[in-house]
């Protein structure tokens, strides 16, 4: 994105619109945060109710976002949000616990790659249980796909809309000298 389609981006966003309130706005950011927190809390609970004490639940989100693939820790940042956790330490933690196995690429030595071991595939299958009697239950109290659907729609956007106004900063241009 050149600095000129920035600005304009940022012009857009400067000129008042009536539909968008920032109450709302502002609102969105508090519930994205406070469902992350309460989802986290969901899976404590989930390992306490099934004896596991070796994991917390930010390393378990972690397992849940490698699940059956092979990433770097980069990607597997992009997967997910560990509220300011150290993804490299925590998958140090999860490898000495025996759920993640890290080998080193065989096409860049520096790359790590990281999986769930078996320990970690059998924990990331019984959270998935979790997930679906959750889905069950959210069908019993009529909640719908379409419901679902509008949010993530509207996450994504927003999410869309952020990566457009920090990327100039990446690539370091500063956004207000357009």
């Amino acid at each position: 994105m050149s600095q000129e389609e920035y600005r304009s981006d940022i012009d857009a966003a400067e000129t008042p619109v009536a539909s968008v309130s920032n109450v709302n706005y502002l609102e969105v950011l508090v519930l994205a945060e406070r469902l992350h927190r309460q989802f986290l809390e969901v899976i404590q609970l989930e390992l306490d109710t099934l004896g596991v004490r070796d994991i917390n639940n930010v390393r378990a989100l972690i397992l849940l976002n490698i699940d059956d693939a092979e990433m770097t820790a980069s990607e597997l940042l992009w997967r997910g949000c560990y509220l300011g956790s150290n993804v490299s330490y925590n998958l140090k933690k999860l490898t000495e616990s025996g759920y993640v196995v890290q080998e080193r690429s065989s096409h860049d030595r520096r790359v790590v790659i990281v999986r769930n071991s078996d320990k970690g595939l059998e924990l990331c299958g019984l959270l998935k249980a979790m997930n679906a009697r959750h889905l069950e239950a959210l069908a019993k109290a009529n909640f719908r796909d379409e419901d679902l659907n509008v949010c993530r729609s509207t996450l994504r956007t927003l999410q869309q809309f952020w990566s457009r106004t920090i990327q100039p900063a990446r690539l370091g241009m500063d956004p207000r000298f357009g």
